[in-house]
Parts: C-alpha cells; sequence; structure tokens
C-alpha cells in the first residue's frame, strides 16, 4: 500500500449499512472514551490499513469493564475500483483468540 492510499478516501466504512450502526452500537457500549467515534473513524481505518489488520484493540484501560475489546471488519473492494478498501464490520470480542 501506498501512502497515497491513505490519503484519497481509499479507506472507507460502509457508513450507510446495518453493520455500521451495530459497530457504533458495539463501540459505545464499551468504549470509555471522551472523543465521539466520529471523530477516531478516519484514524481507526488508517492505523488498520497500515498495520495490514482487519481488526482494532480498544485498551482495557479506555473499557467499561476493563477488558480490551477487539473490533473486526471484513475488508471488501467494490467491483469498480479495486483501489477503494471498504471496512465491514463483523463483530467484537473481549479476547484475541476464539
Amino acid at each position: 500500500m501506498l501512502p497515497s492510499d491513505l490519503c484519497h478516501n481509499n479507506l472507507q466504512f460502509d457508513y450507510f449499512s446495518d453493520n455500521f450502526q451495530r459497530f457504533e452500537e458495539d463501540f459505545y457500549e464499551y468504549s470509555d472514551l471522551n472523543i465521539p467515534l466520529t471523530f477516531l473513524t478516519d484514524d481507526l481505518l488508517q492505523t488498520m490499513a497500515k498495520a495490514q489488520t482487519n481488526y482494532f484493540r480498544l485498551i482495557a484501560q479506555k473499557s467499561l469493564d476493563s477488558q480490551d475489546h477487539y473490533f473486526f471488519f471484513r475488508v471488501k473492494s467494490p467491483d469498480e475500483n479495486s483501489e477503494i478498501r471498504i471496512y465491514e464490520y463483523i463483530g467484537q470480542r473481549s479476547q484475541m483468540s476464539p
């Protein structure tokens, strides 16, 4: 991935889906951050893209139940433009392994 990929809206959540609404609900259920999710989305996308992962971790110190929480996504590219990566929420766990 080139650094320019991170600057041209090539990374997106599926904002207008039920999955994203569920992600918002899950995030706010566990998050003890004073920052609205809206202000974190670009950083979350860039972090996952740079690390080439399909998840991010909300650390225990920033969660309401003092546990780590992992939020998982399916990464897809539309047929019309394979340079775009859309992160579709698939769920969260409080442990990394099943």
